[in-house]
């Protein structure tokens, strides 16, 4: 691995490219990275125009090299695994969007940064977890269609009372493996651990944390907080990267279950396969680019 490390360091000096990746991908893809981050922090990073790589490797989810793709136009935008796809963001699709727009005209639609670039094309704006509450709030808009997370519009919805919220039935597979049995036991078997608790989780989950935020709110609160164990609801590679960050803490998983496969794809090998052949460029059509850069972009605005 550390020959493999040294080569991928070495080409993305070469080939002046950048690489991000996100805290659910394997550990030693986020040692090789520059930036590790949450869906809020990685977009940010994509729209900085500071940045001097006219190349982007997006270690993560397609649906996330995508956003990339559209907060970078004038940047090449790679991905080691092209067939790491999202299931939750594959169950929303355009035109059960526009027909829900269509029967309520008043509404606004949020839409989770966890989506294709085609329905962000068709939403008003977009949220990720770490912003979705406070975007709500702000919205001049009395109703909001929710898109895709189900979850995540419930715990939107139980913040923001003054809005009424309609949900679309999505839902990340991997965080509703995280069932409150899990949760009791872990519990059990550290009485003295907080929980961290991302809101794609069910209810019972959330209603039984101390903390509840993004990935990198959860990160936050673990730096900061007195606290030395942790109980993390969320996908498990997040505790590599909170057990990296903060050495004299415990962190433990809910279940072995709460695993992203898709996540797992991106591998050292598919970086250097990236960075030595310039393989899986990330293109859209112009006019979806467009419109969705426009709801990426209201979220950056007002986050």
């Amino acid at each position: 691995m550390s020959e493999l490390a040294a080569r991928i360091r070495q080409l993305k000096k070469e080939k002046n490219a950048l690489i991000l990746a996100h805290v659910y991908t394997p550990p030693e893809v986020q040692d090789a990275a520059d930036f590790v981050g949450d869906s809020l922090g990685l977009s940010r990073r994509s729209a900085d125009v500071s940045i001097t790589q006219d190349k982007i490797i997006f270690c993560g989810v397609y649906f996330m090299a995508e956003t990339a793709a559209i907060l970078a136009p004038r940047k090449k935008v790679y991905i080691p695994e092209p067939k790491a796809g999202c299931p939750m963001a594959d169950m929303a699709e355009v035109d059960g969007v526009l027909k829900l727009k269509a029967a309520h005209p008043d509404a606004a639609v949020v839409t989770y940064v966890n989506s294709t670039a085609a329905v962000k094309a068709v939403s008003d704006i977009c949220v990720t977890s770490a912003n979705a509450v406070r975007i709500a709030q702000k919205l001049p808009q009395k109703k909001i269609i929710f898109v895709p997370d189900k979850s995540l519009g419930a715990y939107v919805a139980a913040q923001a009372l003054d809005k009424e919220i309609i949900l679309w039935p999505g839902f990340c597979p991997t965080h509703h493996r995280i069932l409150g049995e899990f949760l009791a036991r872990a519990q059990s078997a550290h009485p003295e651990a907080l929980v961290l608790a991302h809101p794609e989780n069910n209810k019972n989950i959330l209603d039984r944390a101390d903390f509840i935020g993004s990935t990198g709110q959860m990160q936050k609160y673990a730096a900061e907080s007195p606290a030395r164990e942790f109980i993390v609801a969320s996908e498990n590679g997040l505790i590599y990267r909170l057990q990296t960050d903060n050495p004299a803490k415990k962190f433990y998983p809910v279940t072995p279950l709460a695993v992203c496969p898709n996540m797992k794809k991106n591998t050292l090998e598919k970086l250097l396969n990236v960075l030595e052949n310039e393989a899986n460029l990330v293109t859209l059509a112009e006019k979806t680019a467009v419109k969705a850069r426009l709801a990426v972009q209201k979220m950056l605005e007002l986050a």
